[in-house]
């Protein structure tokens, strides 16, 4: 097991949509600790994504709504990392446009891959894996900071970007491709971390063509 924990990468532009993105899903998140439990579902299945009856609004919504406090602090961890390089390599504008593409083709992918699904998707983590890509492609090199863990062994170690990341979409590709077939209800939405992964390499290879002025 592994989990990166800093990168040695520096940034050019104080990452403001970054901060601003995990400020509103740790807000949004302790809105829903507050609820009781049958508050805490509705408000779910009423801005989660439900593949078999989705909105245009949620698919949007969904991506600011948390299962749990592991599931909140796993997403926003991998933002805090990575998410500050994407920005400063995009410009604010485009980034922000970027996350919420990614996001969007996250849910696009998970919906068409178990259309009459009746189980809502929440989460940021599609959104996130575009992030990731976008990463490792503009700097497949960066070292990132790793913990290991191997039963009771536990050390460090320093690893190009494109290792950790790339090691990451295998583990969900072929976690996903497991789930082929399968009657699975609930559990990790393993097609939009793949289809936010894929909107996001795809995205960040078109950047160039895209003019936007920064601010």
């Amino acid at each position: 097991m592994f989990f990166p924990y800093k990168d040695d990468n520096p940034r050019i532009l104080i990452p403001y949509v970054t901060y601003g993105i995990i400020a509103l899903n740790v807000l949004i998140f302790l809105f829903q600790f507050g609820l009781d439990r049958q508050s805490s579902q509705s408000l779910i299945l009423q801005f989660g994504l439900t593949p078999a009856h989705w909105t245009l609004p949620s698919l949007f919504t969904s991506m600011f709504l948390h299962g749990g406090v592991a599931h909140l602090l796993g997403n926003m961890w991998f933002m805090w990392i990575f998410g500050d390089n994407v920005e400063s390599a995009l410009g604010h504008v485009r980034y922000f446009i970027f996350y919420f593409l990614c996001g969007v083709g996250a849910a696009v992918t998970q919906t068409a891959m178990d259309l009459h699904s009746t189980i809502p998707m929440i989460g940021a983590s599609g959104a996130i894996s575009g992030v990731l890509a976008a990463y490792m492609i503009r700097y497949p090199k960066a070292r990132v900071h790793v913990f290991i863990f191997l039963f009771i062994f536990f050390t460090t170690i320093r690893v190009p970007a494109f290792v950790v990341i790339g090691f990451w979409f295998f583990e969900q590709l072929t976690n996903g491709l497991g789930t082929i077939g399968l009657d699975i209800s609930g559990g990790v939405a393993w097609f939009a971390h793949i289809g936010g992964f894929i909107a996001g390499a795809g995205l960040i290879k078109l950047h160039p063509l895209i003019r936007i002025e920064k601010f």
